[in-house]
């Protein structure tokens, strides 16, 4: 098992996620999970005040949160992202799917209830949040249709052999 740096707390509807160091796709299982386990909620902030770059797989999967967001009339708020990261989620389209904030702007609450979230994922969770995270960078921006065409092709395959196995 390895260790990645993305911690979550919630209270009362209100959700706080830290991402810290690269955000990847082993960060992004555990939040796809949490962002299907949703049904509805108040507040959710993603802090990336110290998060130093991400990947693909991870914008896909907060993208996947801000459509849900979207669905029941609430911004999901981007706390302390620097330029470089902003750019990458306009460069996808996504960006105008956030409200981005400084991170003073984080529930203090919250701040002192973050827990470490489990990296524990099998290989078909993972190929599943490749899959579904891309799909809904798609689906947010049919300009990444071209760009992700061949990751969601071999996520699919993936998919289906290790249902197989």
């Amino acid at each position: 098992m390895r260790d990645i740096d993305l911690r979550i707390a919630n209270r009362n509807e209100v959700y706080l996620v830290k991402a810290r160091g690269r955000a990847n796709f082993e960060y992004a299982v555990p939040l796809r999970e949490l962002v299907r386990s949703l049904t509805t909620f108040g507040r959710f902030c993603i802090d990336l005040s110290e998060c130093t770059a991400m990947d693909s797989t991870f914008m896909g999967v907060l993208t996947m949160l801000a459509l849900k967001g979207a669905k029941l009339k609430i911004k999901v708020e981007i706390l302390g992202a620097g330029d470089p990261l902003k750019k990458l989620l306009h460069d996808l389209g996504v960006g105008r799917l956030f409200d981005f904030k400084g991170v003073e702007e984080a529930p203090p609450d919250l701040l002192r209830s973050l827990e470490a979230a489990s990296p524990d994922a099998t290989p078909l969770h993972g190929a599943e949040t490749v899959k579904e995270a891309h799909e809904s960078l798609v689906a947010a921006d049919s300009e990444n249709a071209g760009r992700f065409e061949s990751v969601i092709k071999f996520a699919e395959d993936d998919v289906r052999r290790l249902k197989q196995e």
